[in-house]
């Protein structure tokens, strides 16, 4: 008994020093609510409901909940897990994975590759990776009209798209339906200005000889001009072997402007074509055109994933003839935004010579 008076004396100083007093504990006591023997029931329910711990890895719990009698009623189920989705890596472009996305220069360009030449004399004003070889996509249309034109094959004889021309390289839809007719300087049109591949693919079919012979006389002209980084292997653009450097499409654009034709067709902001049923209107691809801040005299678009966007221009600038090149550039209006920091850029400096330089 004495043992107990003890103990419960040590308690009294303890609660005292913490200064807690027994009339304290007695009403903190009296104000807990006790928890309703209904709802501690209804927690113990709802865990032993959803045994987490016992999850398989390939299952998941589903919260279902349903009203029966006016009640509200929550359940769980087990349910398998989707199939996990890896992550698709991004495509790299083949200047990515040669590096030339290291390159620096000091107009912060998004395209791995740019030259811009003064068109007079050949003078280069800006460079960046411009001897590098690199897929060209649809940049090829132009030396396709490069080959049509010089041929001087009847622009007025009808071509009809057939199921070779359907590309089975990357698979693209076309507006074109097998079937279609139109003219070969219909098909040259809407080739160069809206990059239409079965009317490209149509004309290489469309020669003597066939597409081989095509692609035979785009790569003697290639060496012609003294493009000796490039070659060509269709008539689209399509396949990522048809390859060349910025150096030489400069020398193909100062080439295809001397071309009429060319420039008319490729600078056109809109043309209709009758295939066959509903008339067709197409829109160029590149929206400088119709800008009237630009004056440009030849233009050609291109893109397929190993190339990124390209863009080749001959355009005039405070009355100088200038021609520029952007290869694999990132984004879909960055090369035209290219375009205009380095218009903005020879407006300021005037430069006669700048070459960007790389900063690994």
């Amino acid at each position: 008994m004495s043992m107990l008076k003890s103990v419960a004396g040590l308690l009294v100083c303890i609660l005292a020093i913490a200064g807690i007093t027994p009339a304290a504990m007695a009403e903190t006591q009296a104000n807990a609510k006790p928890v309703p023997a209904k709802k501690a029931k209804s927690k113990a329910k709802k865990h032993a409901a959803a045994p987490n711990g016992s999850l398989d890895a390939r299952e998941k719990l589903v919260k279902k909940t349903t009203v029966q009698n006016g009640k509200r009623k929550v359940s769980y189920q087990r349910v398998a897990k989707g199939p996990v989705v890896p992550a698709v890596p991004p495509v790299l472009s083949a200047g990515d994975i040669a590096g030339l996305n290291m390159t620096r220069d000091p107009l912060a360009l998004a395209s791995n590759v740019a030259l811009v030449i003064d068109q007079a004399n050949s003078q280069v004003l800006f460079e960046k990776n411009a001897n590098v070889a690199l897929p060209i996509a649809s940049i090829t249309k132009l030396m396709t009209g490069m080959i049509v034109v010089e041929a001087q094959q009847d622009m007025n004889e009808i071509l009809e798209v057939s199921d070779e021309d359907v590309d089975r390289e990357k698979n693209s839809t076309s507006r074109l339906r097998v079937g279609s007719k139109l003219t070969r300087s219909n098909m040259l049109h809407i080739a160069l200005m809206s990059s239409e591949n079965r009317a490209a693919s149509s004309l290489g079919r469309h020669y003597p000889g066939g597409k081989p012979a095509f692609v035979a006389a785009m790569n003697a002209k290639a060496k012609a001009l003294g493009m000796n980084d490039t070659v060509y292997v269709d008539t689209t653009g399509l396949s990522h072997r048809n390859v060349a450097s910025a150096r030489d499409l400069a020398k193909l654009v100062t080439a295809a402007h001397e071309q009429p034709l060319l420039c008319q067709y490729s600078t056109d902001t809109k043309y209709v074509v009758n295939p066959g049923g509903p008339p067709l209107q197409y829109s160029n691809s590149n929206n400088l055109v119709s800008n009237s801040g630009w004056n440009i005299g030849l233009q050609k678009t291109g893109y397929i994933s190993e190339a990124g966007r390209c863009l080749v221009m001959q355009t005039k600038i405070e009355g100088r003839s200038i021609v520029m090149v952007f290869l694999d550039s990132k984004g879909k209006m960055s090369r035209t935004a290219d375009a205009g920091r380095i218009r903005k850029w020879l407006v300021t400096n005037k430069p006669n010579l700048h070459s960007a330089q790389a900063s690994l």
